[in-house]
């Protein structure tokens, strides 16, 4: 038994360790930032705590870590992470393609490619960010600042082929993939966790599969692992699933796939297909997991519709004014080839809403569906994204009903699948003011609490738990993070498994869930009786290659 002094004691709660193993009874001490020791309920005598938190009919967890999240940009402005924090995330991993250092090479702006309306949010950010030469400058400019959660990333593939080539289309010089493998090497000793791709954005898109092997290389050789937006969850779900396995096992490092899915109704019997696949890539050795979101729209820019050779050289917009280039795109758009992943085929414009405008005469379309946009503008559709995306010069975020809720579960269900959110950690007070987003940036993990284990049992607590947490960090080598453990850092989670509820909706997002009381990171209260504290006790998480 501690005699020691205890910084804080909770008390009878009903504590899942992460693991997947059945909850039970106890209490916990923290000392410092770490968990000093788990008892059964009772064993502490509480004099030898300086806080006692009564725990009683609640769930005491690991802290969320989310492997897919968007927070570069809202972390900057607004350190607190609001969203995030409200669902139980803890840490935040980023990367997905892009992350805003090094800055070099081809790359004088590293945030070139965001929004007026994000570079307005960022203020002094936007300046600083462009000395950030080093991957881990960003991280490390976030922590002394301040900020909530834990925090790491992956170095984003198209950041790393625009240091060395631009946005080029076409295969690297030998000079140039010396750089990429310089500059991956460099961020691996940083700190970065492997290497992500977005294989359906420019200019990632632009990449072999022979160069995405020699990269993955050198992330292996650091202990990393390769992360991806599979290059199609359409019409090509199965091929770009194999490119994916390819990689992995000829650079032989660990996959990861990003949001899983099968995209369009067409292609809804190839997530069965998809699952057998990864289940006989895993059979014969090779380690493959993924993580999804459990909603049925999908999140991503207007842009997407449009064939991504228009963002070659960084000029999407001077080509898409040019009205013999808007002919070529027509035929591209309503006939595509498989060489790209049109996101509006098979959907129709009925099932494409665009969200993200932010000029005054563009609002009156944010939410409404692409096909109405085009009704009230007298156009085609593809008239209307033409003209839209002219008007905002930006990629205009946009929701895609492409899902089906079926898939969703089945996915759930696999033992290898974790939860993420694809999504920013924001706050509503100052988030409503860009307009609509996503309801998985405020709602993820609790929508899995709730609808996948309270209500549909499709999931235990405990595994449910082990997906957003343990499961988490034993594929990002978190070796002291993501399991409710004495030593570990106290990254943790109370919560009313019997109230816990996302709110946001496609219609109404911005709604903060409820039914987390407390979050602890690094053994700090952060979350107090569902209220902020403005604590920012936030520190990064490295790979296995950090100097």
């Amino acid at each position: 038994m501690t005699t020691g002094n205890i910084d804080i004691l909770i008390r009878g709660a009903k504590i899942i360790d992460g693991t997947g193993n059945p909850w039970f009874y106890g209490d916990v001490a923290l000392q410092g930032d770490r968990v000093l020791e788990i008892t059964p309920p009772d064993h502490i005598p509480p004099e030898h705590a300086r806080e006692l938190v009564d725990a009683s009919g609640l769930v005491l967890c690991p802290g969320f870590i989310d492997i897919l999240s968007h927070s570069h940009v809202p972390l900057m402005h607004d350190p607190r992470d609001l969203s995030k924090m409200t669902q139980g995330v803890t840490t935040e991993v980023m990367g997905e393609s892009w992350t805003p250092a090094p800055v070099g090479g081809h790359i004088t702006d590293s945030l070139q490619n965001l929004s007026q309306r994000e570079r307005t949010l960022l203020g002094k950010w936007v300046e600083r960010a462009q000395s950030w030469t080093h991957f881990r400058d960003w991280l490390d400019a976030m922590v002394e600042r301040g900020v909530s959660p834990n925090i790491g990333s992956f170095l984003g593939g198209g950041t790393l082929r625009e240091y060395a080539m631009g946005r080029r289309m076409g295969a690297p010089t030998a000079d140039e993939l010396q750089t990429m493998r310089r500059v991956m090497a460099e961020a691996m000793e940083d700190g970065a966790l492997g290497v992500s791709y977005a294989l359906i954005y420019p200019p990632d898109t632009y990449t072999s599969t022979e160069e995405l092997i020699e990269i993955a290389k050198v992330a292996r050789h650091y202990g990393g692992i390769y992360i991806t937006h599979l290059r199609s969850e359409g019409s090509q779900f199965l091929e770009a699933l194999d490119e994916a396995l390819t990689i992995g096992r000829e650079a032989d490092l660990p996959v990861e796939i990003y949001h899983l899915k099968a995209s369009g109704q067409e292609n809804w019997p190839k997530m069965a297909k998809a699952i057998a696949r990864i289940e006989t890539a895993r059979a014969s050795g090779q380690d493959v997991t993924a993580d999804m979101y459990p909603y049925p729209g999908s999140g991503t820019g207007l842009t997407s519709v449009l064939p991504p050779w228009l963002a070659e050289g960084g000029t999407f917009f001077e080509r898409l004014a040019d009205p013999a280039i808007q002919e070529r795109v027509r035929a591209e758009v309503l006939a595509p080839s498989d060489n790209w992943e049109a996101m509006a085929h098979g959907l129709g414009p009925a099932r494409v809403m665009p969200i993200g405008f932010e000029k005054p005469e563009n609002l009156q379309y944010a939410g409404k569906r692409l096909s109405e946009i085009a009704e009230m503008r007298n156009q085609h559709w593809l008239d209307a994204v033409f003209d839209l995306l002219l008007s905002e010069r930006h990629r205009i975020f946009t929701i895609y009903f492409s899902m089906d809720e079926a898939n969703v579960a089945r996915g759930l269900r696999q033992p290898w699948v974790t939860v993420s959110t694809d999504a920013g950690g924001v706050d509503p007070a100052w988030a409503k003011e860009r307009g609509p987003t996503h309801p998985r940036a405020y709602g993820t993990y609790p929508r899995v609490l709730r609808k996948y284990v309270r209500e549909e049992k499709l999931l235990t607590l405990e595994d449910a738990i082990r997906k957003m947490s343990g499961a988490v960090a034993a594929r990002l080598g978190l070796r002291d993070r993501g399991l409710l453990r004495p030593g570990y850092y106290a990254d943790l989670v109370l919560f009313d498994a019997a109230t816990v509820t996302d709110h946001a909706t496609f219609e109404d997002a911005h709604q903060l869930s409820t039914g987390i009381r407390d979050i602890w990171v690094n053994g700090t209260r952060v979350i107090q009786n569902g209220q902020h504290t403005g604590a920012t006790p936030g520190r990064i998480v490295k790979g296995a290659g950090a100097r």
